[in-house]
């Protein structure tokens, strides 16, 4: 597919661009329209003596500050005050900012919910109360600090203004301290914040709050700033303002080194030539060095990811990659700066591509060392964000994959008050030789250059995007482009939305995530909502859409969907869905993945299924939800049943069970196959210090039993001592029984330490 053929008048796609000019100039206008911000807020002294973290409000500077009250409920209605009220204090000294807040409930001797006392807790199943800071007023990036009765604490960053449940990331860590004291009919947390763990412009006196909380006896959120039920709890369209008495001084410098040392002992069966068991020690470490009050440069040395959680494992039916998210510390502080340019469905950059490679003689991911890596992000005013990040990747032998340099450099600007532009550039290039030596290969580099306009409209109505990049590599070609536009609307009663990607027969963005390319896609969406008077049914909404794909002029896919959406007032959900859906093969596939008879390229299939699913209320010490898929499929059928159980063992923890089963029954020569994934998992908090998570991972689809069990202490605020086991196991059925094979062991002792300078 070339620039050229998709520019002429009688090529199918031209009607398509003429409308992608009219999406852009509609989000232009939209921008146009934005209001301003209301001002006014919340006003803020400085304290006047020490502020003790007891759960207690007995010092002076909590009983005269102003009082943020009169929570409005979010859930189940948006247009009332909460039953379940709130107070909120704010004061701060040179140091820290101080917030408190006294949480009543209905009943006096009531329970409170936790999963558990492990930090980052999220969902309905909680009580907690949390804190949202915009420093820069921009409506569009915000830190997260929560709390619950028990003082369990969690932190994270919310990016893209909060519109979407992915956009809130609490793999986030950051030193702050808080504690909390449960009374008769209420709750009290104080917490303490440093300054020189936000990012805000010096001589700031104004900054965006919002404080919501969450109450699991009456199943009631409420926040501080009015938010509409069809957004998102923590939208950033929807904040308070607060105002200092004092403009802020620059913070102190923070520098911060967290070292580690890691010993490790592993045996891999698969390889003949590993007779006995392997050990190693590593030693390395990163570095948070604040640039100035809102830069900061992160430096690496040497990173081990061995005590990040392995992936959840899934059943792979599709003909493409599966997205699995980024979970290591290093890469997450302004991910959504590096992340968030393109579409799911073509990313420029995929920070997993870096540190970690495919065998591709196993299908299996496997960790490619880093040397060194460096990444400078933040802001540089109001209005302009800044990342750019260096990385070197060693050499792996064993999979032919050379040493590899990484570069990712954004920019970007707000525009009319929460939209924005930005402006991407990513480079690959292997910096070795054939010969071995270290030297840049001028054949070998892959780099991604393109820009993004994102739309926010300052009432959260509109959102949408429309984005151009363009691939450069050693090739060359017209065709290595990648394009999209969307559009949403979303009201209380009505949502609208209009997606299309369009992507070259010769776009590959090594460093992204782009798991198919020579196709257009494009994808509209409608739907209404119903609120009624209902004791047990919140709001319920039916949904329609369609989903088509092309590829070289040809029709390759298409899917239609009809959806019932039920939400009840227990929090819990219904969801029903019939699709019709139809493929054309441009390759032979195998609907199973179990290395069956392929149906043949050039065949297509048309093909009908009913999905349903069910959570119940995870507040109740049993929760579960169940699914399933039954229809046609492909020249066969499909029967799916899938669920999660989870049982609280207040506040200790909690056992879940994951089951996913599928029964593929296609027609003679094919493979038919009954496909199981169980996950049992056990998550055991001793005390807010003491971890142990355990779970097994049974895949009978790559016929692999994973166990992985980490112990994690939490010896001082961020710094831990982890003691990882991982095992590895291939199945083979025989004679009606299952065997278990050997496949890779690993047991590994880890240190980190976050030392303040």
């Amino acid at each position: 597919m070339t620039i050229g053929k998709i520019f002429t008048s009688s090529h199918p796609y031209w009607v398509i661009f003429v409308f992608v000019y009219r999406i852009a100039f509609l989000l232009f206008i939209i921008s146009f329209g934005q209001v301003k911000a209301q001002d006014g807020g919340y006003f803020v002294k400085k304290s006047t003596q020490k502020i003790v973290l007891d759960g207690v409000l007995d010092e002076a500077d909590w009983q005269q500050a102003q009082v943020l009250t009169n929570f409005m409920q979010q859930f189940p209605t948006d247009s009332l005050k909460a039953e379940s009220q709130t107070e909120v204090r704010i004061t701060y000294d040179d140091q820290y900012i101080y917030f408190s807040g006294k949480m009543y409930a209905q009943k006096k001797d009531r329970t409170y919910v936790t999963p558990s006392l492990r930090r980052d807790f999220r969902g309905a199943a909680n009580d907690a109360l949390v804190f949202t800071i915009d420093t820069f007023l921009d409506n569009t990036n915000a830190f997260q600090f929560g709390v619950n009765p028990f003082g369990v604490q969690r932190e994270g960053l919310l990016s893209n203004g909060g519109t979407r449940g992915d956009d809130l990331d609490l793999s986030w860590d950051n030193k702050w301290k808080v504690e909390a004291k449960q009374y008769e009919g209420y709750w009290i947390a104080e917490g303490a914040i440093p300054f020189k763990s936000l990012r805000y412009k010096k001589d700031a006196s104004k900054w965006n709050i919002k404080f919501y909380r969450v109450d699991s006896e009456t199943g009631e959120r409420s926040v501080s700033a009015a938010t509409p039920q069809n957004f998102r709890i923590f939208s950033l369209a929807f904040m308070n303002r607060l105002v200092f008495d004092k403009p802020l001084k620059k913070p102190s410098t923070n520098v911060v080194l967290i070292p580690y040392v890691a010993s490790g002992i592993n045996r891999d069966f698969d390889d003949p030539e590993q007779n006995e068991a392997q050990s190693n020690v590593s030693v390395g470490g990163d570095a948070k060095i604040g640039i100035g009050p809102s830069l900061n440069l992160d430096l690496t040395i040497n990173p081990d990811f061995s005590q990040v959680e392995v992936d959840q494992q899934v059943t792979n039916l599709d003909r493409f990659e599966i997205f699995f998210p980024e979970k290591r510390q290093f890469f997450l502080e302004n991910a959504d700066l590096f992340a968030e340019f393109g579409h799911p469905l073509s990313r420029p950059f995929f920070s997993r591509r870096i540190g970690v490679a495919i065998d591709t003689s196993t299908g299996q991911n496997i960790q490619n060392k880093i040397h060194f890596g460096a990444r400078l992000s933040g802001k540089l005013d109001n209005n302009w964000r800044i990342g750019v990040l260096n990385m070197q990747a060693a050499k792996e032998e064993d999979i032919n994959l050379p040493s590899t340099n990484y570069t990712v450099a954004a920019l970007q600007r707000k525009v009319f008050g929460r939209s924005n532009i930005g402006a991407i550039f990513v480079n690959r290039q292997v910096v070795e030789d054939s010969t071995g030596e270290f030297s840049i290969d001028k054949n070998n580099y892959s780099r991604v250059l393109g820009i993004d306009y994102n739309l926010a409209s300052m009432d959260n109505k509109w959102t949408g995007k429309i984005f151009y990049h363009r691939e450069f590599d050693q090739d060359g070609g017209d065709g290595n482009f990648s394009h999209a536009a969307y559009i949403l609307y979303n009201s209380k009663t009505w949502t609208f939305s209009y997606a299309q990607v369009l992507v070259g027969d010769e776009y590959d963005a090594h460093v992204g995530y782009a798991p198919r390319n020579d196709f257009f896609r494009i994808n509209p969406e409608i739907g209404h909502n119903f609120f009624p008077k209902s004791s047990w049914i919140n709001q319920h909404s039916i949904t329609a859409d369609a989903e088509y794909f092309w590829k070289q002029g040809k029709k390759t896919d298409h899917r239609y969907s009809t959806n019932y959406n039920i939400q009840l007032q227990n929090t819990g959900s219904i969801q029903l869905s019939v699709n019709q859906r139809y493929t054309f093969l441009f390759e032979p596939f195998d609907p199973t993945r179990t290395e069956g008879i392929e149906l043949a390229a050039g065949t297509d299939y048309t093909y009908n299924s009913f999905e349903f699913n069910y959570q119940s209320d995870f507040r109740r010490k049993i929760g579960y939800s169940l699914g399933g898929y039954i229809g046609e499929y492909f020249n066969g059928s499909r029967y799916n049943l899938r669920s999660d159980i989870n049982m609280r063992f207040q506040p200790y923890g909690a056992l879940a069970l994951t089951v996913n089963y599928n029964k593929i029954e296609l027609p003679a020569p094919y493979n038919s196959a009954d496909l199981f994934l169980i996950g049992p998992r056990f998550d055991l908090t001793m005390t807010k210090k003491l971890f142990l998570t355990t779970f097994v991972q049974y895949n009978s689809q790559i016929e692999n039993v994973n166990i992985n069990a980490r112990l994690q202490w939490r010896f001082k605020p961020v710094s831990d001592i982890f003691l990882v086991y991982t095992d590895n196991y291939g199945t083979e059925d025989q004679f009606g029984e299952t065997s278990f094979i050997k496949k890779n062991r690993a047991l590994v002792f880890k240190i980190t330490y976050w030392l303040n300078l």
